[in-house]
């Protein structure tokens, strides 16, 4: 539910200057970011379009255009990919915190100037062909498409997890969790 105007480019460069600045073990920057205009946002739905339509033959030309608009639901669309170095001692799941990381600060940046901002990671983030089209290799993983846009409708708040829920102090005794953080 977004539209235009998206960043301006000077808005663009604050966001992704604020999406790059974060923990990275090592300095090795296991994540590349994609910018996406109408042409690229039309290309890709080709792309997305024509893979689905192969794998769901069945599927009518409604679904296919569907999938096809897929890539054009914001202005702005950036895809987050990361390439992990395997075997380096900097161990994985650090290098690939850093690109989750990099998401989030690219939503709080846009936010943060008055634009929506929605990170999806829906089929195409886990297609082969698709990270073919998009110049990655198989291996390397999508970790999101992030869309950046003015909210057409403010969005419905849903459900969060509360503090007690999932915060624990623990007091030191082997095999416990600890118990809930007070409220208070």
């Amino acid at each position: 539910m977004m539209g235009g105007p998206g960043p301006t480019t000077d808005e663009l460069r604050t966001i992704l200057r604020a999406g790059l600045r974060v923990p990275d073990h090592g300095k090795l920057a296991p994540w590349r970011i994609q910018v996406l205009d109408d042409q690229g946002q039309e290309r890709l739905g080709e792309v997305v379009a024509e893979v689905f339509a192969a794998e769901n033959p069945e599927a009518g030309a409604e679904e296919v255009g569907l999938e096809r608009e897929r890539p054009r639901r914001a202005p702005v669309l950036l895809v987050v990919t990361s390439r992990i170095l395997p075997g380096h001692e900097i161990p994985e799941v650090e290098q690939m915190l850093s690109g989750g990381a990099v998401c989030q600060n690219i939503l709080n940046a846009a936010h943060a100037l008055g634009y929506a901002g929605q990170w999806l990671s829906e089929w195409p983030a886990f297609h082969a062909e698709i990270k073919r089209a998009l110049g990655h290799d198989p291996d390397d993983e999508i970790l999101g498409f992030i869309y950046l846009g003015t909210a057409a409708t403010a969005p419905a708040e849903r459900r969060r997890v509360g503090i007690d829920e999932v915060v624990h102090q623990w007091d030191g005794r082997r095999g416990e969790l600890g118990s809930p953080l007070s409220a208070e």
